[in-house]
């Protein structure tokens, strides 16, 4: 059957919205910013529920304590992924949040994806900017790693992410597995929650992280390179 992943992103900031995504059924996966009033307690809940609990590390553009910036040394870096990983216990990987000015930079992606490995954390790439070479670094030094197909909800309305969750089961359909990321508006969790019982109906394994990483085993889809690697 063809695979699915789901990552729900910015979680830690709403405690309705945070709940209807622990709610979900299935083995949705949930990315939590460290710098939001509920981080910590929403990842020992997640935890505690049998989801895959993410950091979702700040990137620039995004900036704040745990940011990383391309102005900073090395050691600042390490430090702020310290304390994101500090504030969100449990996570057995990380996604970048924004980005687009971070993960297009082969030193700090090369530093980031070392330090994950010693931590035995996996690596989403959230792919936000075209430029990124975080999977590729990941990929060059075997880190468990994969890449965002699918952003649901650029456009949040409701009509939008139905088209874009439909389009992403034709895409597992066709390549064997999708890996899917939404946020928790409103109209996005509507959607979600109508939609994911139906999934086994629609003949797709709704499939936890882990099991995407070993489904892929490292290998870049069509759309991020060729032959396996990462462009």
């Amino acid at each position: 059957m063809p695979k699915l992943a789901l990552v729900i992103d910015d979680l830690g900031q709403n405690p309705t919205r945070d709940g209807r995504v622990l709610a979900l059924p299935g083995p949705v996966a949930m990315a939590i910013l460290p710098d939001t009033r509920y981080a910590t307690s929403l990842a020992e809940r997640a935890n505690a529920a049998g989801k895959t609990v993410m950091l979702h590390l700040p990137m620039a553009p995004a900036d704040g304590p745990y940011a990383w910036q391309p102005q900073l040394q090395p050691g600042e870096l390490a430090r702020r992924l310290d304390r994101a990983l500090s504030k969100v216990p449990h996570a057995s990987g990380v996604n970048n949040h924004m980005g687009s000015q971070m993960t297009d930079r082969q030193l700090p992606m090369t530093s980031l994806m070392a330090e994950l490995q010693q931590r035995h954390l996996f690596f989403l790439d959230s792919r936000t900017g075209t430029r990124t070479v975080a999977a590729a670094v990941a990929q060059r030094i075997g880190l468990a790693s994969l890449s965002r197909d699918i952003f649901l909800d650029d456009d949040p309305s409701p009509a939008a992410i139905a088209a874009q969750f439909q389009a992403a089961l034709e895409l597992a359909r066709k390549q064997g597995s999708v890996v899917i990321i939404g946020h928790p508006h409103t109209s996005t969790l509507a959607v979600l929650e109508r939609e994911l019982p139906r999934l086994q109906d629609a003949g797709i394994d709704w499939v936890d992280i882990g099991q995407m990483i070993a489904t892929r085993g490292n290998r870049a889809m069509v759309a991020h390179g060729a032959g396996g690697i990462y462009r």
